[in-house]
């Protein structure tokens, strides 16, 4: 089992920044692909970045490319969502999630583990 654990949800400014962080616990490890999701007010849940333990790959959707990075800290157990630029059409639930195999996917269903989610949203 692995426990995740997201932080750093606010109000921001449009224009402005935020650093979500993800604190895994249980049975971590190197194998583990981590990743961000979002869902938006009454829209389905959306796929925002994903690395894996090693960070050897990235991937971010095309919504977030290039203001949004993901990054990870393997000492601490933690993921970062550092976001830039921030728009009020990133108004979401962020969602952290793992999943056991060391290959990226996009899809939700692909990942076993999330987080509680934090809720993220940017003013006009």
């Amino acid at each position: 089992q692995v426990q995740l654990v997201e932080s750093g949800g606010g109000l921001v400014q449009a224009g402005g920044s935020l650093r979500l962080s993800c604190a895994a616990s249980g049975r971590t490890g190197s194998t583990y692909t981590m990743a961000w999701f979002r869902q938006p007010p009454g829209k389905e849940r959306e796929f925002v970045a994903a690395t894996t333990w090693t960070g050897d790959s990235t991937k971010e959707a095309d919504s977030v490319k290039g203001r949004f990075t993901i990054s990870r800290d393997n000492a601490k157990n933690t993921v970062y969502l550092q976001m830039n630029s921030l728009k009020p059409e990133d108004t979401a639930v962020y969602y952290c999630a793992a999943r056991t195999i060391a290959v990226l996917t996009t899809t939700p269903t692909g990942y076993r583990y999330w987080g509680q989610g934090t809720q993220v949203t940017v003013s006009s």
